[in-house]
């Protein structure tokens, strides 16, 4: 005789449809949201206008905070009712944790294109950068992102299952500690790029339409989240609030970088139409003087 099913398991064995989609939606959204980025950076084939401590404190944000979910007891609970739901089941109640794999999936891939075009010297001795960021593209800076980022991996991927093992009673103290310590890095994240940014007073291969994406989805995945996991997963979903409102301050920069350079070429081009204009009447009246 097949045992009842725990309250927990018993809830996540009738999904409710509704919550699915905007789920799935999510998902989706995170992939399509990070696309334009990846796009941006292999078209352009240089990372430049991207800080090297953007894309390691992201990293290292994404891989705590996988870690974080995936260690939270809640997690863990929902993870052990796939033994007694459909599969249907199992994947809907799966989502929250897909939806933070995607992101730091994608991230991750942000990572090795910035690794893969890291602005370097060419073939001539010259540096293949703008004069004023040869000081700041080091080849010290892709080496410090590859094992930064190596490191945290490792250190999160043993520290969970030591945990889980040795120590289980302590996984929500780990898992609010990962989540603690991916908020921390995620805010941390963009100060490096809205200094670069605002130095720079360009956007690089910073990619607009990503952020635009993001920003709003920021707000919506941690609601998402906390419809999951409650009050007591706040280390999970408090990391996209803070994210939102950091990121939404670089976007609206880099609006405004972009409007000045988008003026900056009409104008450009006005006074080539005009000086144009002003010289074809004076080779007309030089032809006709001869």
């Amino acid at each position: 005789m097949a045992l009842p099913l725990d309250p927990r398991c018993r809830e996540l064995s009738h999904p409710d449809m509704f919550n699915f989609s905007v789920s799935i939606f999510i998902v989706l959204g995170i992939l399509v949201s990070y696309l334009p980025q990846h796009y941006k950076i292999i078209t352009r084939r240089s990372s430049r206008g991207l800080s090297h401590m953007f894309v390691l404190l992201g990293t290292i944000s994404g891989t705590a905070s996988i870690a974080n979910i995936l260690t939270l007891p809640e997690s863990t609970r929902d993870m052990g009712c796939c033994k007694e739901i459909s599969i249907f089941a199992c994947a809907a109640a799966m989502l929250g944790i897909a939806q933070i794999a995607v992101q730091w999936t994608c991230f991750f891939f942000i990572m090795m294109l910035f690794l893969i075009f890291f602005p370097r010297s060419t073939t001539d001795g010259t540096e293949a950068v703008d004069e004023d960021e040869r000081d700041l593209r080091s080849p010290a800076e892709a080496i410090l992102v590859l094992a930064g980022s190596l490191a945290c991996f490792l250190f999160t991927l043993f520290g969970s299952v030591i945990i889980a093992y040795a120590a289980p009673g302590n996984l929500r103290g780990w898992a609010n500690f990962l989540g603690i310590w991916a908020s921390v890095f995620a805010a941390v994240q963009y100060l490096p790029q809205i200094h670069m940014t605002w130095k720079a007073q360009a956007v690089g291969s910073l990619s607009v339409p990503m952020m635009s994406i993001q920003t709003p989805g920021s707000f919506v995945f941690a609601g998402s989240l906390y419809a999951r996991l409650g009050p007591n997963g706040w280390s999970a979903w408090g990391l996209f609030i803070m994210t939102g409102c950091l990121q939404g301050c670089l976007l609206v920069m880099s609006l405004i970088f972009l409007y000045r350079e988008r003026k900056a070429r009409k104008e450009a081009l006005n006074e080539a139409d005009g000086e144009g204009t002003e010289r074809e009447p004076l080779l007309a009246n030089q032809v006709v003087g001869h």
